[in-house]
């Protein structure tokens, strides 16, 4: 009880300590608390006829830090992500039931144009497709790495990881992430009514040369692919018009020579003040079944929030559809928005890229999504959503399953956002 006791007093001395230096610190704590009930029934995959549907509930729990006071920032998020039932209710804080830190980073400014990130963190940038935090996913994604930024009249930043984990003699890597070495440099300025980005990434992913009868790599090699592009927006009254287009070179993963590109324009036209009405196409290009051996045409979204592309069934490009033969994906929807609600519909169309046989169609499907959010409080938000994929006999050709199953999926979601204290 005395432990107890002491500890409390220790963090309510400390929330003190930063109510007295108020005028020189800001320091808030928050959380989120946020369980997500997911039916599921050829989801990312088609289902079979004889296939019995999923449920369950996922959640997310995190506590925030933010500090700031003269040249420094910092933020530290610590993390909880689980399946309801997945724990047991005696548990032990170790190993695989351990909270884990999502983000963890400092920022120095030497002036007010330039600064100093380092640490684990999130990248967003522009409208997710390439880098973007994933925040739909409960775990979400963070990055280990050095960020320059530089803030004038425009925004230019230059960011930078290596990695490395048990193989400190040799520098093998054989972690977990996507990549061993990572370099970007990102360029945004707005003209007027215009807002411009340029995104240069050269990726480094390592390659296994040479195992030994354990599997234990003891020879490797970095292959290093580019992807270089621009994306823009204009605002022109009640209708806003977006596009980006994007390259990629160099070698994949198992050193086939890349050469892929990703085109998307969209727009958007504002009704009032309520609705909107939008419109898109999106294409990725892909390998064809019959391509030449040691080429890749197939392009790869890297680390962006692809649950926001391509459908709300995450059958491309969530963990799935790598060197595969791309997508076209047309769509159009309707948004609107009443007082603390907002209701969203939307169509898609997909079709492959390039060929999957001699015999199928590239049609592969259409899908619809519904959802619709609702700000019960200021801390407060539900979520629910509905989709309903209907797939062709190509679609069955490429992910396996039964085209003539129901394939649906459906969710609800609570999200609290508490503010427990802070300082201005």
């Amino acid at each position: 009880m005395n432990k107890i006791c002491n500890s409390t007093l220790g963090i309510i001395t400390i929330l003190h300590l930063f109510i007295g230096f108020e005028g020189l610190a800001q320091f808030s704590l928050s959380g989120e608390i946020r369980p997500r009930t997911e039916y599921s029934h050829g989801y990312r995959g088609l289902a079979s006829t004889d296939q019995n549907p999923s449920l369950f509930t996922s959640q997310r729990s995190r506590l925030n830090l933010f500090y700031k006071s003269g040249k420094i920032v910092t933020k530290l998020v610590i993390q909880d992500v689980r399946n309801w039932g997945s724990q047991p209710q005696l548990v032990v804080n170790d190993g695989y039931y351990a909270a884990t830190i999502h983000e963890a980073w400092g920022e120095l400014f030497f002036n007010e144009k330039f600064s100093l990130k380092v640490g684990r963190q999130e990248l967003i940038y522009d409208d997710h497709r390439i880098f973007g935090n994933v925040g739909w996913a409960q775990q979400a994604r963070s990055h280990d790495l050095a960020l320059f930024k530089y803030s004038n009249n425009f925004d230019l930043h230059l960011g930078i990881a290596y990695h490395e984990n048990s193989y400190r003699k040799n520098n093998i890597y054989d972690g977990p992430d996507a990549y061993k070495t990572m370099q970007f440099i990102w360029y945004n300025q707005k003209f007027n009514n215009l807002f411009l980005s340029v995104l240069f990434l050269n990726n480094g992913t390592p390659f296994a040369e040479e195992i030994d009868n354990d599997r234990n790599v003891i020879r490797e090699s970095i292959k290093f692919s580019q992807t270089f592009g621009s994306r823009a927006l204009y605002k022109l009254g009640s209708l806003n018009l977006s596009g980006n287009f994007y390259f990629q070179t160099g070698k994949d993963r198992g050193g086939n020579c890349l050469s892929a590109f990703e085109f998307a324009v969209d727009g958007t036209y504002k009704i009032g003040n309520n609705l909107s009405v939008f419109a898109g196409i999106e294409m990725l290009s892909g390998t064809a079944y019959d391509g030449e051996a040691g080429k890749n045409k197939s392009f790869t979204p890297f680390y962006g929030t692809n649950h926001k592309f391509n459908g709300f069934m995450d059958y491309f490009y969530v963990g799935n559809h790598a060197n595969s033969v791309g997508l076209n994906d047309f769509h159009f929807g309707a948004k609107y928005k009443w007082k603390k609600i907002f209701v969203q519909g939307k169509l898609l169309l997909f079709s492959a890229a390039a060929p999957i046989s001699a015999d199928d169609s590239n049609y592969l499907g259409t899908e619809a999504d519904m959802w619709m959010g609702y700000n019960i409080a200021k801390e407060i938000n539900l979520g629910v959503g509905y989709s309903h994929l209907f797939a062709s006999e190509s679609m069955q050709v490429l992910k396996g399953g039964d085209k003539s199953a129901t394939h649906n999926w459906a969710y609800v979601m609570l999200t609290f956002n508490p503010y427990f204290f802070t300082t201005k």
